[in-house]
């Protein structure tokens, strides 16, 4: 199943938690913190300006991206966990 978002919305797939510290130490899962940073799945058709233009989205399928920490909704998707944000909590496109 797909999920095609609306408008300025982005669905991404948040990568996974640390398991160990810098330092070598297992982190058990009640310790892990939920990644800020994850792909990009599916992007909308973007935000429609006031005279009725529609401006594309910055970002597109496939982008690494860093967003906000409280930022969107998580929803499960055939069995996964993914989130679906407006473009405007994206923070920035990694490398």
């Amino acid at each position: 199943m797909k999920v095609v978002p609306l408008g300025d919305k982005i669905v991404i797939k948040r990568l996974e938690a640390e398991s160990r510290t810098a330092g070598g130490i297992v982190l058990p899962d009640s310790a892990k913190e939920k990644p800020q940073q994850g792909r990009v799945l599916s992007v909308g058709d973007g935000r429609q300006t006031g005279d009725g233009k529609r401006v594309a989205c910055q970002v597109s399928e496939g982008d690494r991206v860093i967003f906000s920490t409280w930022a969107g909704t998580e929803i499960k998707v055939a069995g996964e966990d993914v989130l679906i944000l407006k473009e405007e909590d994206i923070l920035a496109i990694m490398d």
